[in-house]
C-alpha cells in the first residue's frame, strides 16, 4: 500500500482496518476489505524508475544492452516504466 507498518497499526488501533493474526503473530490484512483507505495518498498507477549506468562515453554500447534490460524485465513483470537513466 505504500505506507509504513506504523501506519496500518493506527489504522487499525482506529477501526479503519482489520487484520488477521497468523500463528506466528503477523498481521495480515485483506486487500479486499481495505479497498479506499489510504488512497488519498496514492495514485491509481504507480511508475518505476530504473537505473544504468557505465563508467565512460566510451561504453555507450553497454549502456544501451543495460537499458533494453531492464525496459524488457519491467514490461515482463507488467511495470510502467518512467525512466532510465541516460550515459554520461
Amino acid at each position: 500500500m505504500g505506507v509504513a507498518q506504523i501506519t496500518l497499526r493506527r489504522w487499525e488501533a482506529s477501526g479503519r482496518l482489520v487484520s488477521e493474526l497468523t500463528a506466528a503473530g503477523h498481521r495480515r490484512y485483506d486487500l479486499s476489505k481495505i479497498t479506499g483507505v489510504g488512497t488519498s495518498r496514492r495514485p491509481d498507477r504507480q511508475s518505476t524508475v530504473a537505473y544504468a549506468r557505465v563508467s565512460s562515453a566510451d561504453q555507450k554500447a553497454d549502456f544501451v544492452r543495460q537499458k533494453q534490460v531492464l525496459e524488457l524485465y519491467c514490461a515482463q513483470q507488467g511495470w510502467t516504466l518512467a525512466a532510465v537513466g541516460r550515459p554520461r
